[in-house]
């Protein structure tokens, strides 16, 4: 991965933690898309959060990578608890309202919340992303 996302190790083994920065770069997205279809062949379930610092978007077609694409249709059925921590406004409205459409527990926290959202998902980082 280049910078843009940074996997924080957890002291839970289902549970996928990402520092998100800056301008989401394509490789980033693959390379986060690879290790979150690794979960998903390896657990039924899993849970996610994400922490957003200063975030400035997705690089032009980062989001049509495949790989990217199929970790998205698999997280619908494979993701427990979803959470989000300092998303955009626009993220949060429509994690908010997805979270009533589609199986999965999803949260979202302001950036100022980011304790809550460790208790939350019941872990803790085994070493604390950088801000």
């Amino acid at each position: 991965m280049h910078n843009s996302i940074v996997p924080i190790p957890t002291n839970r083994e289902q549970l996928f933690a990402f520092e998100i920065r800056g301008e989401v770069e394509k490789e980033d997205l693959h390379q986060m898309a690879e290790t979150m279809n690794k979960a998903f062949d390896k657990y039924d379930k899993i849970d996610m959060l994400l922490l957003f610092r200063p975030y400035d978007g997705s690089e032009t077609g980062a989001s049509l990578d495949l790989e990217a694409q199929k970790a998205n249709f698999r997280a619908l059925t494979g993701v427990d608890k979803y959470v989000v921590v300092g998303a955009p406004d626009k993220a949060n409205s429509l994690i908010n309202f997805m979270d009533n459409i589609i199986p999965v527990d999803a949260h979202t926290f302001a950036s100022e919340e980011v304790n809550k959202a460790w208790n939350c998902v019941n872990a803790l980082p085994l070493q604390r992303a950088t801000v």
